[in-house]
């Protein structure tokens, strides 16, 4: 029963590496590119130096794209719990939760962080 089992295995770890092995080569590209082969890493030139200044502006923005990706996460099932909640209790929890959304958006405005172009 055990050699069965192992004779089954290999067929099968041989079958899957020469399907590998014919997937591969079938995929290569005969056209080799030197722009297309280089990585892309944000616009910069990856054979640069690697200290080269990177604009704040841009991290800026990415990190307060990211903070209201998260609000709108946190904002969805809040619709969908009025349902199953006090109305009361899901009005001041809502309100209270957009309130302090709202405070944090007049604060980055007060900052200037939402000054796109300076």
């Amino acid at each position: 029963m055990i050699y069965l089992l192992v004779t089954i295995s290999m067929i099968i770890f041989i079958l899957c590496s020469f399907i590998m092995f014919i997937a591969s080569n079938l995929s290569k590209k005969t056209i080799n590119d030197r722009e297309k082969t280089s990585p892309f890493e944000c616009g910069f030139d990856p054979k640069s130096s690697a200290r080269m200044p990177f604009s704040l502006r841009f991290f800026l923005i990415a990190v307060i794209f990211l903070i209201f990706d998260v609000e709108i996460a946190l904002l969805l099932p809040i619709i969908i719990i009025i349902q199953w909640s006090n109305i009361f209790t899901w009005t001041l929890v809502t309100i209270f939760f957009l309130l302090i959304l709202l405070l944090g958006l007049f604060h980055e405005w007060n900052q200037g962080a939402l000054e796109w172009a300076s």
